[in-house]
C-alpha cells in the first residue's frame, strides 16, 4: 500500500491496537488475535523486546492480513530502521518534526503525538497525516477532543489514552478518524495466561462500538 491507502485502511478499521507486551512472542500472538476479531491494523512499540523483528515478522508472514506499524518512535533514525523492518506508519508519543520528514521521504504515513492547540496546528502544517491527540484522557477525553475540532475541522485526530469500550462512542462522535487503543484491548494478562480469545473477542466489542457509532452519526446526518 502506498502512503494515502495505509490512512485510508486505519480510518476505516477505525481501531489501532497499540501493542506494549514483555515478549516478541506475545506481540506476535497479540496481533494474531486482534485480526482474529476484526482489526487488522497494529502498532508496535519500540519498548517491546527486540520490537524491529517482530515488526520484520509480522509484515513477512501476515503482510496479506495485518498493516503493522510501529510505536514510541522518537527519532528520525528509529523511524527508518522501523521502516526497514516492515512498519507501514509511524506512530510517536510526541511532536518531532525530524520524525515527521523521515517516513515521508520514505513514503511512509505518520501520527505525531500532541496535546495542546499549538502543538496540533504544528504537527498538521508540517504534514502530519494524522494528529495522535496524546495523552488525550489528562485533558477531558471526548470533551477535549470536540472542543479543538471545533476551530480545526480539517485536522485529522486520533485520540489515544482513555480510550475503552465506554468512552469509544463519544470519541468517534466527537469527531476522531480512528482510536488508538493500549491495555482496554490488548490484555496482557489475558495474553501471559495463554487467553488469546479474550483479545479476540474484545476486538469484536470495539469494532462494534466504532461501526454502531458511525451508523448513528451517519443517520443523523442524513435527517
Amino acid at each position: 500500500m502506498d502512503r494515502e491507502q495505509v490512512v485510508r485502511r486505519i480510518e476505516e478499521i477505525g481501531i489501532v491496537p497499540v501493542v506494549r507486551a514483555p515478549s516478541g512472542e506475545l506481540a506476535v500472538r497479540a496481533a494474531r488475535a486482534l485480526c482474529a476479531g476484526g482489526i487488522e491494523v497494529v502498532e508496535i512499540t519500540m519498548t517491546v523486546p527486540d520490537a524491529l523483528s517482530v515488526m520484520r515478522e509480522i509484515a513477512s508472514r501476515m503482510r496479506d492480513h495485518v498493516l503493522v506499524g510501529a510505536g514510541t518512535v522518537l527519532t528520525a533514525d528509529a523511524a527508518r530502521r522501523c521502516i526497514e523492518a516492515g512498519a507501514e506508519f509511524i506512530v510517536s508519543p510526541g511532536l518531532d518534526l525530524e520524525v515527521i520528514r523521515a517516513a515521508h521521504d520514505l513514503g511512509r504515513a505518520v501520527f505525531p503525538g500532541a496535546l495542546t492547540p499549538t502543538e496540533v496546528i504544528t504537527a498538521w502544517n508540517a504534514g502530519a497525516d494524522t494528529v495522535k491527540l496524546f495523552p488525550c484522557s489528562a485533558m477531558g477525553g471526548a470533551k477535549y477532543l470536540r472542543a479543538l475540532r471545533a476551530p480545526l475541522p480539517e485536522v485529522k485526530m486520533m485520540p489515544t489514552g482513555g480510550v475503552n469500550l465506554t468512552t469509544a462512542r463519544d470519541f468517534i462522535e466527537a469527531g476522531a478518524v480512528a482510536l488508538g487503543v493500549g491495555g482496554e484491548l490488548v490484555d496482557a494478562a489475558a495474553l501471559a495466561a495463554g487467553k488469546d480469545e479474550v483479545l479476540t473477542e474484545r476486538a469484536r466489542e470495539f469494532m462494534s462500538v466504532v461501526s454502531a457509532a458511525r451508523a448513528e452519526l451517519k443517520n443523523s446526518a442524513r435527517s
